[in-house]
């Protein structure tokens, strides 16, 4: 069986002309994705045979361990790279040194690299980093960026996708397809198995590694097994004992095997493997060894009995504790399964430390969570210490409940400590994970408590520290007049102590309060806390000023000011792994798609914020796609904004109440139900008024008007204040010079001018904006003007069906049989938005299922 590779043509091909663009400077990023033994690695291997004489090959593997092995892939390229890169990665820890060394070694101008990183489902968040840096810089290197995965793996909210989902529109994208019928019966001829093909197709629908591991078993046995873990089994029952156990000794280890440890862990070491490599079992090379397959590794491990996994992997602890040079990640792994506390506590904080140094965080809050199952073994203060460290790594990845939970802990150790200086800096701290989990009321009491306790200590850091504790949830509030004082002692407390961090954190409070509030020099401050922010190196809070600063211009449709400070914002967090903040910019990206008409990317990136562990960050996202929903008429629409606003209640900010209220509203008045987008709204507009939350009720306020309810929208300059007042023609040309083009169209339909509504309505189809360009068509024929456009835009009118262009990508999908979470996968949307479109694409067709509208559109193109 070995060197064969059958119906993947096109892909070698494609992957070739990849490389051959490479050469040219023009690099790209190849995904190659399917279920697990559908012949990814194989595939790679493949590719080496098309590669341009002067190109050259890199793979690196990550591995399936319990905690990934921090930059594992790239870790694998040292001995095939030039030595800058290879002592960068050797050290691990200076993450900037890494990336330029990377740059530079994959900048090898006429010799295209193929760096190939497979199974990056399980990659970890250091090699994720990596891949991020390449993914946006890989069209201008002579590089093929190729990563495999598995589709079973790639679960909602998966790190991999905030990867995925900054590919290029010229990424190549292969799902591997199972092998025909045809190709099973060619495969099994030649293996001269004496299987019977048709049976050996039908028990492996055509998986190419069960296809060939079944082939691969004992010659004359002529019945197909049941399974593949049958056929592994049954190969290695027919090894002889001594290759049997030390096949089972290397199975617990889910990586590849250095020459070392093989010799370590098994008398005669390679030689002793020949029997298993010859039955395919193993892939043995003068330097490592690796299971054929990852499946078959599992097949055999998992037939273990617990006992003797629980004694193999004691056996390989042993080893690498002699091994100075052991790989901390394997340490922990096999600590873990041999259930070796006294190795996991000496090791485990040290572990983390370096991970998290190392940006890899997720595998950081790993280690920690790890070592605090021993949490006993530590004294108070540093297992005190250990659960914060743990909170912040949470809070970092954006797991802010867990954060919650082990900072929770951190707090009631550090009571009995009797340091209030400690206590009050980790109430402090326990403040903003109650906010980033969308608990208001444990928010605020914890800063109360951290503000009565820090008052007993001299430190005027901290106490300016805890009087912003308790200002930030007043000002998130909009209660602004409440927020000012402290606001205000805080900064001169930060000032007085010289603390710029806390200084920044102080004006960027204060300046919000008198933004809000309507005062002069709100966002004079605010620039001021970026700048103090940005001279202190102080990441966290040039972040949070990006973040704030960016989003009270969006709501004040300032957008070209406001993709500034996003783009910086979005930059910087993803630099420096501050995931919350970059989760809160990523929303903000997808409002400003919005606002300027990109709904597809909208929906896109709003997608990937849906599965946030942050109710406000999910609040904001359901808004844009719920929007685009509604606009465009697609189903799903009432329950993303009903629940939109339901979180926006619960979270008691306007910041995202106002928002999601405006849109519910939108989404009712633009089916006609006027009494449901009162209900929907009022309640919101008292209590945006009520918090003075200008503009977030303006916007708020129009639409209860157009609802026929009867109230009073406070007279502002911001563009939906001027439009609920009336003064519709001074908003549509705010909207028009910051590109809010919808918005636009909904300002012009205020005009009694047909004119006026003919162009909002070329505005509304080419948006595919068909709720109001609907309403927009009804109200010209009122009027009586005659010969209305018919619509719809230029770009639909060209398919025989009138679909928009994202709709025939889903009919060329659908054509392929592609599932939801496929179609999805290829669209890098949500499986939701996918059968969204699918159920659009139907109802425009007017076909009962999926077969019928493929015929219905083959026919249209014929016609």
């Amino acid at each position: 069986m070995a060197g064969r590779i059958l119906e993947r043509e096109y892909e070698l091909a494609e992957l070739a002309a990849a490389a051959r663009e490479a050469a040219a400077r023009r690099g790209s990023v190849v995904l190659i994705h399917g279920e697990a033994g559908i012949g990814k690695s194989s595939l790679v291997d493949a590719v080496r045979s098309r590669l341009p004489a002067e190109g050259r090959m890199l793979v690196g593997h990550c591995d399936d361990l319990a905690t990934p092995r921090v930059l594992g892939p790239f870790r694998d390229l040292i001995g095939s790279v030039g030595t800058e890169l290879a002592d960068a990665l050797k050290d691990g820890d200076d993450r900037d040194r890494i990336l330029a060394a990377l740059r530079s070694e994959l900048d090898w101008s006429g010799h295209p690299t193929v760096l190939a990183i497979e199974d990056a489902h399980w990659a970890d968040d250091a090699s994720l980093d990596l891949l991020r840096f390449l993914v946006r810089r890989v069209n201008d290197l002579p590089v093929v960026l190729l990563l495999t995965y598995r589709d079973e793996e790639l679960y909602r909210g998966h790190p991999l996708h905030q990867v995925l989902g900054i590919t290029s529109g010229g990424v190549r994208r292969f799902m591997l397809r199972r092998l025909s019928a045809e190709a099973v019966h060619h495969l099994s001829a030649n293996a001269a198995s004496g299987v019977d093909a048709d049976e050996l197709f039908e028990v492996t629908s055509g998986n190419p590694f069960f296809v060939t591991e079944v082939l691969g078993d004992r010659p004359g046995v002529r019945r197909v097994p049941p399974t593949v873990v049958a056929a592994v089994l049954a190969r290695l029952g027919s090894l002889g004992n001594d290759v049997r156990e030390a096949v089972q000794q290397l199975s617990v280890i889910p990586n590849a095997i250095d020459r070392q440890l093989v010799d370590s862990l098994i008398g005669g070491g390679l030689p002793a493997l020949a029997e298993a490599e010859e039955r395919g079992l193993l892939n043995v090379t003068p330097t490592r060894v690796r299971f054929r397959h990852e499946l078959t590794r599992r097949a055999v491990v998992d037939a273990l009995p617990a006992a003797r996994r629980t004694a193999l992997n004691r056996t390989v602890l042993d080893h690498l504790v002699k091994d100075q040079a052991a790989d901390v990640a394997k340490l922990m792994h096999h600590a873990a399964e041999a259930g070796d506390a006294a190795m996991i506590v000496e090791h485990g904080p040290g572990a983390a430390k370096t991970a998290a140094a190392s940006g890899a965080h997720r595998e950081a809050a790993a280690y920690y969570d790890l070592v605090l199952e021993h949490a006993e073994s530590f004294d108070v203060a540093a297992r005190s210490a250990l659960y914060e460290l743990c909170a912040i790594e949470h809070q970092t990845i954006g797991e802010p409940a867990n954060a919650v939970q082990a900072q929770r802990q951190a707090v009631q150790l550090s009571r009995d400590l009797g340091d209030d200086a400690v206590l009050g800096a980790r109430l402090c701290a326990i403040t903003r994970m109650h906010w980033w989990a969308g608990d208001r009321a444990a928010a605020e009491a914890t800063a109360r408590e951290a503000f009565t306790v820090v008052e007993r200590t001299p430190n005027l850091a901290l106490l300016a520290r805890a009087y912003n504790s308790l200002v930030v949830n007043d000002v998130l509030a909009y209660r602004a007049t409440e927020a000012l004082r402290l606001a205000e002692d805080a900064v001169a407390l930060a000032r007085k102590a010289g603390d710029d961090a806390i200084l920044a954190y102080g004006l960027a409070n204060l300046g919000l309060a008198r933004w809000h509030c309507g005062q002069a020099g709100g966002r004079e401050l605010l620039d001021e806390s970026l700048w103090v922010a940005l001279a202190a190196s102080e990441t966290d809070h040039v972040c949070r000023a990006y973040a704030t600063i960016g989003w009270e211009l969006l709501g004040r449709y300032q957008l070209t000011e406001a993709d500034v400070y996003i783009d910086a914002g979005i930059e910087l967090a993803d630099r420096s792994e501050q995931f919350g903040f970059l989760d809160f910019l990523n929303v903000q990206r997808a409002r400003l798609l919005l606002a300027r008409g990109a709904w597809d990317e909208a929906v896109r990136i709003a997608d990937l914020s849906l599965t946030a562990d942050r109710p406000g960050i999910r609040c904001a996202a359901l808004t844009v796609v719920g929007r685009v929903h509604a606009r465009r008429r697609e189903a799903h629409a009432l329950e993303d904004l009903a629940e939109a606003v339901e979180v926006g209640l619960q979270l008691d900010e306007p910041l995202w109440l106002g928002p999601a209220a405006a849109a519910a509203a939108e989404g009712a008045w633009l089916r006609g139900d006027a009494a449901g987008a009162v209900d929907v709204a009022a309640a919101s507009f008292r209590l945006l008024v009520e918090r003075d939350a200008t503009p977030l009720s303006s916007e708020l306020g129009f639409w209860l008007k157009k609802a026929g309810a009867t109230i009073t929208v406070p007279a502002t300059d911001e563009p939906f204040g001027m439009l609920a007042n009336g003064r519709w023609r001074e908003a549509a040309e705010v909207f028009a010079a910051e590109g809010a083009r919808y918005e636009h169209a909904l300002a012009l339909c205020e005009s009694g001018d047909p004119n006026d509504l003919i162009a909002a309505l070329e505005t509304l189809d080419a948006l595919s904006a068909v709720a109001l360009a609907d309403l927009t068509r009804r109200r010209l024929r009122g009027l009586g003007v005659t010969g209305v456009p018919r619509g719809p835009a230029a770009s639909t009118r060209q398919n025989p069906a009138g679909l928009t262009q994202r709709q025939v990508e889903v009919l060329e999908l659908l054509e392929q049989g592609l599932s939801n979470a496929e179609i999805a996968e290829r669209l890098v949307v949500s499986v939701r938005t996918a059968g969204n479109h699918v159920a659009a694409v139907l109802d425009k067709l007017g076909a009962r299922n999926r077969d019928r509208a493929v015929e219905l559109w083959r026919d249209l193109r014929q016609a």
